[in-house]
C-alpha cells in the first residue's frame, strides 16, 4: 500500500546523498565504464591476434604432414630399390 508524498521520504537512518556525492558516484561510474570500455577493445584485439595466430598454426600443421607424407614416400622408394 502506497500513501502519497510518503514515498518520497528516505528510509530512517538512511543518509541522503548530496549534491557532491551524486557527482563524485557519476565520475566514478563514467571511469569504470571507460575502462571497462578499453579493456573489452584490449580483448577484442587479442581475440584478433589470436585467431590469426590460429590461422598460421593450421597452415603449419598442414605443410608438416604433406612434408611427412613427402617423406615416408620417399623412405619407401628408396626401400624399394634397395631391397
Amino acid at each position: 500500500m502506497s500513501f502519497s508524498g510518503f514515498d518520497d521520504i528516505p528510509q530512517w537512518g538512511a543518509p541522503t546523498p548530496s549534491t557532491g556525492d551524486i557527482v563524485t558516484t557519476a565520475i566514478k561510474k563514467d571511469k569504470l565504464i571507460k575502462e571497462i570500455v578499453a579493456a573489452q577493445e584490449d580483448l577484442r584485439a587479442m581475440l584478433s591476434k589470436a585467431k590469426g595466430v590460429q590461422g598460421d598454426i593450421d597452415k603449419l600443421v598442414s605443410a608438416n604432414e604433406t612434408l611427412q607424407m613427402y617423406i615416408d614416400n620417399l623412405t619407401m622408394q628408396m626401400a624399394k630399390r634397395r631391397g
